[in-house]
């Protein structure tokens, strides 16, 4: 019998969780890609870079794009290059909600396996 097709999305970085053989009984309880996510969780600066990233979006004109550093630079302008990865994440989480879409070279991308810059816009 083949394994059903089956993805979440993992609460803390938003990349994409695919079922496995071993979670077949607890599938239901997955939230977190890795243990590394699950000991971080979600902090008060995770929010305050999902609201950035909002805020800027929202000060944009129409199609109007941002990069995760502006929103870090944002949250925190003295050690910004420290919440790059968390800016990443932020956004991913963004992704999951339908909110916003992550973009290279002006096309949509997976966020769960965007490599390199990207650039977030509203959806």
């Amino acid at each position: 019998m083949m394994a059903p097709v089956q993805v979440k999305q993992c609460v803390v970085c938003g990349r994409t969780i695919e079922w496995r053989k071993k979670w077949e009984r607890n599938w239901g309880s997955i939230r977190y890609c890795s243990n590394a996510c699950r000991r971080r969780k979600l902090s008060p600066t995770d929010q305050e870079l999902e609201a950035a990233i909002l805020g800027l979006l929202a000060e944009r004109a129409d199609g109007g794009t941002i990069c995760p550093s502006e929103a870090a630079r944002r949250v925190n302008p003295e050690n910004w290059r420290g919440l790059m990865e968390p800016a990443r994440m932020a956004g991913r989480r963004l992704v999951d909600r339908g909110e916003v879409l992550f973009t290279q070279q002006g096309r949509v991308v997976d966020s769960s396996t965007a490599k390199g810059p990207i650039r977030i816009r509203l959806r």
